[in-house]
């Protein structure tokens, strides 16, 4: 049977009668097999088995199409390859975010795209009642070991586990720019209660600092990735409110290499050049002026935080 043949047939018995039940069910297993589709391209690209040229071919688009469509995705889902170097290498925040970032009045928390809980924790420890959401498995395991106050959801920023109007205030860290934005905004709109907020939070590395500079000459030579940490969100969010925050982030070198080989681009290097970088870093580390020789090291920071209000 031919393969649109076949599609024909399938949505056909799916939608059944039509209506808005019909509707209903053909686009949950729309969504079901847009995943599934998602789940053979990453299979694909991990094993190096098809090119992005294949992959377009397959699914009926251009080469361009297939990465635009799915690259930024991929590398989003590649964090659970290395999930104990997120763990030990990427920095908490500062403890002068948390005015900014959620209100005074605020009690019920979701940390979305929560990783392995550099801020959940931040969030617990205030005395808040904090709902962790993290799509990947690795990553929430490591999280709800780290931080056992909190409850752990599966889901992601485009199917948040939640009812209706069930928290007060929102935060994203180092997660936005990983999210379909256009599906995003109206589900985090749904869960807020009433004039609610949403925060998204960046660490950036501050690198005035020459070391720092260095290291991220190092970092980006293959590939440079460009965040947006001053977003304007559409409505219903309001007009944003923006704040810097100077700091350090007490480390070691072996943290120092963990932080790098978190990264998304260097998870998804070849291997070969993968090792080639660490062990370039690890050069740094041991020969920089400024680090050479150092047990621990202040790794310089900027937190930026962007603050919307629903309505």
């Amino acid at each position: 049977m031919d393969v649109n043949d076949l599609g024909r047939r399938v949505a056909a018995d799916v939608a059944g009668g039509g209506g808005l039940d019909g509707l209903q069910r053909l686009s949950g297993v729309i969504e079901a097999l847009e995943e599934r589709r998602t789940d053979l391209v990453e299979e694909l690209r991990r094993g190096r088995e098809a090119t992005w040229e294949e992959i377009g071919r397959a699914c009926g688009m251009t080469r361009q199409g297939a990465t635009r469509r799915w690259s930024g995705r991929l590398r989003a889902r590649s964090f659970g390859l290395a999930a104990a170097s997120y763990q030990h290498g990427r920095p908490g925040y500062p403890q002068a975010l948390l005015g900014s970032a959620v209100p005074r009045e605020a009690r019920r928390v979701l940390d979305l795209g929560a990783g392995t809980g550099q801020l959940t924790g931040l969030l617990v420890d205030a005395g808040l009642d904090v709902v962790a959401v993290e799509p990947d498995q690795g990553m929430r395991d490591r999280l709800a070991a780290a931080v056992p106050r909190a409850a752990v959801r599966a889901g992601s920023a485009e199917h948040i586990p939640l009812p209706d109007a069930s928290v007060d205030a929102v935060v994203v860290a180092q997660a936005w720019h990983w999210f379909d934005q256009a599906a995003a905004v109206p589900e985090i709109a749904r869960v807020l209660a009433p004039g609610g907020t949403l925060a998204l939070v960046w660490n950036v590395r501050d690198e005035t600092e020459p070391w720092a500079a260095a290291l991220g000459a190092l970092m980006h030579r293959c590939d440079r990735q460009q965040i947006d940490t001053a977003p304007v969100l559409p409505a219903p969010f309001g007009a944003p409110e923006r704040l810097e925050i100077r700091w350090e982030h007490p480390t070691t070198p072996a943290g120092i290499i963990d932080m790098v080989a978190s990264r998304s681009y260097v998870i998804a290097l070849p291997e070969t050049d993968r090792a080639r970088l660490l062990a370039d870093v690890e050069h740094l580390l041991a020969t920089h002026p400024g680090l050479a020789g150092r047990e621990e090291i202040a790794m310089p920071y900027l937190t930026r935080c962007t603050r919307v209000r629903l309505g």
